[in-house]
Formats: C-alpha cells, structure tokens, sequence
C-alpha cells in the first residue's frame, strides 16, 4: 500500500539548501529537514493566508499562546501560562538569545558532546567559554550521561548555564526522567540556568516519553528555559518558527534585555503555519511517526547487518542516525585529515566521491563526534533503501 510520505515533490532547483549545494547525481541524506510535504491543512491555511493579498506588519494571533499552554498541559502535564511564552524566530536565536541574557563575559557554558554544532558556537557568541563534559557511547551504541564527569566538568563561580539537548542530537537519545532529574540536581547545586533545546520532543518512537526538563519541579522551572518548535515535527523549518518557555520573570526580563534592538518576532506565514500545525497536525504526525519508525527499523537493520566496519544504535526519537563507521576502511583519524573544513572530512568525502551519498560529518557535532556521520531517514523509504546501498557499494570496494 503506497503511503503518503512515499512520493515528495522535487525539491532540486527550489533553492533548496539539502538539494541544490551538490551535484545533481548525489542523494542528499544530511540536513534535518524532511522530504515530505507539510500537512495539508497547513498548506490550506498559508494558501488561504496568501490569498488575502496583504503581508504588512503583523502581531502574535491572540489564542496562538493558549493553544501553546494547552498542549504543554496535555502531553506533559505541566501548566505553564502565555505570560511564559516569547515567540521566536528560531530555536538557535533562542538557545543564542538565553545565554546572552544569563551569562556575563568570561562564565561558562556547559555542553554535553557529540551535539548539535551551534551548542559549539553559542558561548563565544556571548564573549564566554565553552566547557565540555562529553557523553559516553555504550556496545550498543547508544549515548548515556557520565554524572561524574559532569560534575568535574563544572567550575564553581565560573561555569553559568548547561545547555541541554533533549532529544538528543545527534544520538537520538530521548532521556529518561531519572536522567534529567540527576542533571537537574547538579545544576540547582552549582546554581546554574538550565537553556533547553526540545526541537525533537514530538518526534519519538514507540515507548519513549519526552519530559522537559523544566516541567520535574517548580525550583527546576525557575532555573530553566524552554525552547521549542514546530519546525522539525511539521517540516516547517524555512518558515522559522519557534517558541521559548520561561516560568521565571526575572528570568525573561534578563532574556528581553539581551535581543538589544534585534528584532526577533514572527513572519505572518510563520504564525499562520504554527498555529495551524498545532491545531490540526496530529493526525499527519500519527502517520509520519509510524512511517519514520519503520524507516528507522530498515536502517538500523541495513547498518548493522550490511555497512561492513559500521554501526547504529536504535533510535529513540529523531529522523536522525548516528552512524559509527570507525571500524571502517573510509575513515581517517582527524588528525590525519589535513583537507578537513568545518563541515568535511574524510568520511563525507568518501561517501560523496564513492557513493554519491551526502551526510553530515560526525566532527561538526564535536568530541566524540570523529569516525561518525549523520544520515537523514526523514524522507521516502525507497530514497533510504538506494543511499544506504549505494554506501554499501563503496565500502565493500575497499573490503
């Protein structure tokens, strides 16, 4: 039976970053954005949007933010109200935004790598230094929290925030409460703000919960902020579109003063699209779920069993696969890689050259990150079925 996500419009030719960077004969299996068409009722809102002819300056729909407080109270049972709410244009903005308003130049922001490269970025951002306290991979590839080494990663009266990725990205790892409850804990010992990054949070698989960190306990809340976003759930993410929870108010007014004259509100077709994915997506992500987690079986399958020298873990949430390729004959050490940019090694150039494949290499997620690449399932199974044998091809060449 054909499914609705197994045929995409073309993308190539639309201006498209995942498409239209490479070469025509690649399959481009890097960007976290999906292939898919966006729920029609989103697409019926934005053409009805469109049609009213008029794009002038616009303000906040005035029942988005109770729209936003009602799912928060019903996946998660945490009651937050829209005075809580700041609209954004994006979850980088935001995570960006927070840190400036709750550090001062010279603290430290704590991260947990292999993680999304921006985490990397985000403390020069605000003149401060990045501290690292790296996660740990187990034989089955899945990521877990060394506690004791996040404790010795913190500096008392220097370290400020912990930035936290939650789902992780890129391991897919949806953490467990016990988890962020022990993270929590360290972070109201040494005093630190908890920023949040939960982009992923509704796109999990079967028998995995998302909790957000802030919603354990009412002194956790006033420590920490919420950043979420449709972007990644309705594949919306070049309209921009997101939303930060703040329960404390000075907290907010620490995060207000930060933007500086940066203008950091929505466009009307953003509004119109997240309005109209929370209101009436649910029934296209129910659908989109089922297929993602199908395709991650295939994948994981496929690595495991037929990428000689490679392996996955079983992803938790995400469209995104970890993939260890360091038992591999492709990879080099880094610091064998002189030709490595910031977004290349030797590992995306092998299955750019060989396969024709494009992937994320592990390096742009920092330590740990060295002999992985990130593969995009988020698009039609036949799509996954021709790139993961084309790496297949090129790896059994040098078998």
């Amino acid at each position: 039976m054909t499914s609705y996500f197994d045929t995409c419009p073309p993308r190539r030719g639309t201006d498209c970053f995942k498409w239209d960077l490479f070469d025509k004969e690649c399959l481009p299996m890097w960007v976290a954005d999906m292939d898919f068409r966006s729920p029609e009722p989103v697409i019926a809102a934005l053409q009805e949007r469109v049609a009213h002819g008029v794009f002038g300056y616009t303000i906040t729909p005035p029942d988005l933010k109770g729209v936003l407080v009602e799912r928060m109270q019903r996946l998660y049972g945490w009651t937050v109200t829209e005075d809580d709410i700041l609209i954004l244009p994006g979850v980088v903005l935001g995570f960006n935004l927070a840190i400036q308003g709750l550090t001062q130049p010279g603290e430290g922001v704590l991260i947990q790598p292999p993680v999304y490269g921006p985490f990397m970025s985000a403390a020069g951002h605000a003149g401060c230094d990045t501290q690292e306290a790296p996660l740990s991979i187990g034989t089955d590839q899945q990521h877990f929290i060394d506690f004791d080494a996040f404790r010795a990663a913190i500096q008392p009266d220097h370290t400020r925030v912990f930035l936290l990725c939650s789902p992780h990205n890129p391991g897919g790892r949806v953490w467990r409460r016990d988890e962020l409850a022990q993270l929590a804990e360290i972070c109201e010992e040494n005093d630190l703000f908890i920023v949040s990054d939960e982009i992923h949070c509704d796109l999990l698989f079967d028998g995995h919960q998302h909790i957000p960190i802030a919603s354990l306990s009412p002194e956790i809340a006033r420590r920490s902020v919420t950043i979420m976003a449709p972007s990644k759930t309705f594949n919306i993410a070049g309209l921009g579109a997101s939303f930060m929870i703040v329960q404390d108010e000075e907290l907010r007014k620490r995060i207000h003063a930060a933007q500086k004259g940066i203008v950091a509100h929505l466009d009307l077709l953003a509004y119109t699209a997240m309005q109209a994915c929370y209101t009436q997506g649910q029934p296209w992500l129910e659908e989109l779920l089922a297929y993602l987690q199908t395709n991650r079986d295939l994948c994981t399958q496929f690595v495991n069993s037929q990428l000689p020298g490679c392996q996955t873990n079983l992803n938790e949430a995400t469209y995104l696969a970890w993939i260890d390729c360091r038992e591999s004959g492709a990879w080099i050490p880094r610091e064998q890689d002189h030709d490595a940019g910031p977004q290349d090694d030797a590992l995306m150039r092998f299955f750019r050259d060989q396969a024709k494949v494009i992937v994320n290499p592990g390096k742009f997620f920092g330590s740990g990150g060295d002999g992985f690449v990130r593969f995009n399932f988020g698009c039609p199974r036949s799509q996954v079925t021709e790139a993961l044998e084309r790496m297949q091809a090129a790896l059994n060449k040098l078998v």
